[in-house]
């Protein structure tokens, strides 16, 4: 689809606009959730606050009405009078679900301006897709105050009863229509597309028209682990007994009278070794391949980034899109292994291949986890999970690492430290 001249369907002066079916459907909160499912209260896919009745307005709630619905389970919080429910959005937040539960009910504009740091422009513009409301301004009354019965009664009725949500679309800067597949249309964005993939939203995406490549571009984390650890566990055996057999022997097709036999033994050092050759490709690739910037001007190389890698940046905690679909990645897992069969005598190099696979295995389930993972505070992986929100949010130019810091460190693009301080 061209940007140029006015198009059927709400395209015009180079940009794609909103049908006036998906404006009232933001507004009344229908669409579908982050799985893709239909249901109401979805609206952008962020899944925060179940609203169903569009209003011509933002609607007014009273600091008891909002008790009220935190008591029962809601996580609202304010900012500056502007209300946003993140009941959708607690268990993914990058600091822990505890920190915004405890929360709940009170302004955080504070806690967004620092310390212990300064929320990025896109955690602030991330904050504005769960907005539902204003606080009544005359409202002066306290948190701890006891919350009338009615109210609670109120806040416990059904959705499509009480909750109500005016989720604004500005239709002039919205540059894509989201209820056409995305993949044809962020080539034209051109020079606006490096901006626009790095402001992420909460909302699922439709990359193709046919239903069976987009069936086949998404993938459950589980399926990864089913299809592939069966591989590793055979080629690990058959490794294994490769080289129990003594006729493996390194440097043999230079020479052989100062070849070094590799005894079965020493595969657990291999196996090691290929992990280790995978975290560096893993690093390389997320770098020089995943966020490298498309020239404005190539309709094909921005559409290919986006199909690569610009997706996830554009909608981080689209649980389908997390890890590498199976049929994709045993053509790249070939090629790898076809590079090591050439380097490398053929039991070394399959031992060392299985090694890499296996590291792949384990990114790929670490990757779903520091998305949608709850780590203890204080281990090793929620930091990883903090490094990793940072990545995505606020230092997309460093802190390449997934599944390891490693790597960031010789090549000088590890997160600065300064940006991880404590939460109180």
């Amino acid at each position: 689809m061209c940007c140029g001249g006015a198009r059927p369907g709400g395209v015009s002066g180079g940009v794609f606009m909103y049908a006036d079916e998906q404006v009232r459907a933001e507004r009344c909160g229908t669409g579908r959730d982050r799985t893709g499912q239909d249901g109401p209260g979805s609206g952008t896919g962020t899944g925060g606050g179940a609203m169903a009745t569009a209003t011509a307005g933002p609607r007014s709630f009273s600091a008891a009405e909002v008790r009220a619905r935190c008591a029962q389970g809601a996580c609202l919080v304010s900012c500056h009078r502007r209300l946003y429910d993140l009941s959708g959005f607690v268990r993914l937040h990058p600091g822990g679900e505890q920190l915004l539960r405890r929360r709940a009910g009170t302004d955080v504009s504070a806690a967004l301006d620092g310390p212990p740091h300064r929320h990025s422009a896109n955690a602030r513009r991330w904050l504005e897709q769960y907005y539902v409301g204003e606080i009544e301004p005359a409202d002066e009354q306290s948190p701890c105050e006891t919350v009338d019965e009615k109210v609670v009664d109120a806040a416990a009725q059904t959705p499509e009863q009480t909750d109500l949500c005016y989720k604004t679309v500005d239709v002039e800067k919205d540059l894509v229509d989201w209820q056409k597949p995305l993949l044809w249309q962020v080539g034209y964005l051109g020079e606006k597309y490096d901006e626009w993939v790095h402001q992420p939203v909460d909302r699922p995406i439709r990359l193709f028209h046919s239903d069976v490549l987009e069936f086949l571009s998404k993938t459950a984390w589980y399926v990864v682990f089913m299809v592939w650890t069966p591989v590793v566990l055979y080629l690990s055996w058959v490794s294994y007994t490769s080289l129990a057999q003594g006729n493996t022997r390194l440097f043999s097709s230079f020479t052989t009278e100062y070849s070094i036999p590799v005894h079965k033994y020493y595969f657990p050092f291999i196996f090691l070794l290929g992990m280790i050759l995978w975290s560096l490709l893993e690093y390389l690739i997320h770098r020089f391949v995943f966020h490298m910037k498309p020239p404005a001007s190539n309709y094909y190389l921005i559409t290919l980034h986006f199909l690569l890698h610009g997706q996830h940046h554009k909608s981080p905690f689209d649980s389908s899109r997390l890890v590498f679909p199976p049929v994709p990645a045993s053509l790249v897992i070939g090629f790898f292994y076809g590079v090591l069969r050439l380097l490398l005598p053929e039991v070394l190099g399959l031992s060392v291949f299985v090694g890499g696979l296996c590291g792949y295995v384990i990114y790929d389930m670490m990757h779903y986890y520091l998305h949608y993972g709850s780590p203890k505070k204080g281990t090793y992986l929620y930091g990883l999970k903090a490094y990793h929100v940072k990545h995505h949010f606020e230092h997309q130019k460093s802190g390449f690492g997934i599944s390891t810091r490693f790597w960031d460190y010789p090549f000088r693009t590890l997160i600065p430290e300064e940006t991880f301080k404590k939460e109180d």
